[in-house]
């Protein structure tokens, strides 16, 4: 803990990248070409791609369950690589993470 009762993050950890399918991936390679020291994972749901079409509700619990994974791998920040994924989860997970939430 630091001295105001929050977390220490290890500089380290890995930042957390997810999207509905495998697009994202261009966002890494930006994020790499502008941070190439920073080590990453991404997540694509390839298996329930594509997202757009989903019930705002089905989209959310998708994106919860990515999320969710990723913070078992304690990430230190996340970004929200697909569109409809952050226009239908990205104020809910910012608002309820300790992290950096990207959308």
């Amino acid at each position: 803990m630091d001295s105001k009762g929050g977390k220490i993050m290890d500089a380290t950890a890995p930042i957390g990248f997810i999207d509905s399918g495998v697009g994202g991936l261009t966002v890494v390679r930006e994020a790499l070409r502008q941070l190439p020291h920073e080590n990453v994972l991404f997540l694509g749901d390839q298996a329930r791609l594509p997202y757009g079409p989903r019930p705002a509700a089905q989209v959310r619990a998708f994106t919860w369950q990515m999320v969710n994974y990723l913070r078992t791998q304690h990430i230190k920040a996340l970004v929200i690589a697909c569109n409809t994924a952050t226009a239908a989860a990205w104020h809910d997970i910012q608002s309820r993470l300790d992290i950096p939430v990207i959308g």
